[in-house]
């Protein structure tokens, strides 16, 4: 990565506000409030024999307002019968008419299979839509819900017992109509305020001293916004000395725009900060950028440079790119590079950079990467990638001689 010079005040990011419109909308809206409850019966041959019409019930349950309870008869609901099948409903355990709901009730398969006995009205169509439930212990479900004699043989039945689970949509229905009032809400200039306290350094009580330049900004912001900072200044082990820091290792204008995105949460528009349209200079920053976030794990700041670095991709910067990758784990944009740089149109004259001369000395893994790249692609007319001892990646040798490829 090179070297950054800037000319220009940062630019602070838009302020401007959306048009309101003058025309109004009304829609009206049918939804269902959905819930579920899971009901296991314990003991279920000591159930039995109590009698038809009696009924084990779950506790209550709370779904869209109203309280639920699912009611098991060991030995049916109705005499006629003759105990052979056993019933289940699902009910209404409170107070409310006209109750319209969809129901779900499921005989839960216990040998993990997955064959579940189930009766649902999700998920089609009701010809004569929801159920409606007209008062407290109205029910809906199913007298024969399951021949008793086969229950007993089936694998719904573990341990002497039974798993129920019953799923309720209760319909609600409202109108969203036009507002009474016309109040303009802007968007949150959280970000403005900040920005300002730090363009006026008023409260500032840090100091950074970096590659020449200090620069003022206030510790809490700065702890609230990166755990690197938090530690150094309020940590176990924070920085004694921690009026004024001194910043190695990253230039004066990457540290601004650093602070910049930290106060405003935005980052500065790529051109007026370098001064030039030049896409080669936007990508030398967001470079340097990149690095100074994982540093200071900012990591939504990460993310914007890695996806900066992922749109301007090209010959002369994807080498040190893609080393930036490797030694910050952005995957990402790390396999970006390996692909542009695999493609036959590419990989000589990427080879030519010194960007790629940078990758050898510092990343020699990456070569070996490139490699399973290239051959993933079945490009097999430029395999010899990742040098081995002496053979380069064009397949010569250090005198320029051609040499048998070779893969390892």
């Amino acid at each position: 990565m090179g070297t950054i010079s800037f000319h220009r005040q940062l630019p602070k990011p838009s302020t401007s506000f959306p048009c309101s419109s003058s025309s109004t909308s009304s829609t009206s809206r049918t939804e269902t409030v959905n819930g579920s409850h899971q009901f296991k019966i314990s003991g279920y041959s000591l159930a039995k024999g109590m009698g038809v019409g009696k009924y084990i019930a779950s506790e209550t349950f709370m779904v869209g307002g109203y309280e639920w309870a699912i009611y098991f008869y060991p030995d049916g609901k109705s005499a006629e019968d003759n105990a052979s099948y056993v019933s289940l409903f699902i009910a209404l355990a409170s107070e409310g008419t006209d109750v319209r709901a969809l129901f779900e009730l499921t005989l839960l398969d216990q040998s993990g299979k997955g064959r579940h006995k189930m009766h649902s009205h999700f998920g089609r169509v009701l010809e004569s839509g929801p159920y409606a439930l007209k008062y407290r212990g109205s029910m809906w479900g199913y007298k024969r819900f399951f021949k008793r004699t086969l229950l007993e043989t089936s694998d719904y039945l573990k341990d002497d017992c039974l798993s129920i689970r019953c799923c309720v949509g209760v319909v609600k229905s409202h109108t969203e109509g036009p507002k009474i009032y016309s109040i303009v809400v802007p968007p949150s200039d959280l970000g403005q305020h900040f920005g300002r306290l730090l363009e006026s350094g008023k409260g500032a009580d840090v100091k950074f001293e970096v590659d020449g330049e200090i620069f003022d900004a206030h510790k809490l912001v700065l702890a609230a916004r990166s755990p690197v900072f938090r530690a150094q200044f309020f940590g176990p082990l924070k920085d004694r000395n921690s009026q004024c820091i001194r910043v190695e290792d990253m230039e004066a204008p990457v540290f601004k725009t650093l602070l910049h995105f930290i106060y405003w949460d935005a980052l500065p528009d790529m051109e007026e900060l370098v001064g030039s349209a030049s896409k080669w200079a936007s990508t030398l920053v967001a470079q340097h950028l990149l690095a100074a976030a994982d540093r200071y794990a900012l990591e939504r700041l990460r993310l914007l440079c890695e996806a900066k670095l992922c749109e301007g991709v090209a010959i002369n910067t994807v080498a040190t790119t893609l080393a930036l990758a490797e030694q910050h784990n952005c995957l990402h944009l790390k396999a970006v590079c390996l692909k542009f740089v695999a493609s036959p149109e590419n990989l000589k004259a990427v080879m030519q950079t010194d960007g790629f001369e940078y990758v050898k000395e510092c990343c020699p893994s990456v070569l070996t990467q490139l490699l399973q790249y290239v051959a993933k692609l079945g490009e097999h007319s430029v395999i010899a990638c990742g040098y081995h001892k002496e053979t380069w990646l064009d397949g010569s040798d250090v005198n320029g001689r051609r040499v048998k490829p070779r893969l390892q």
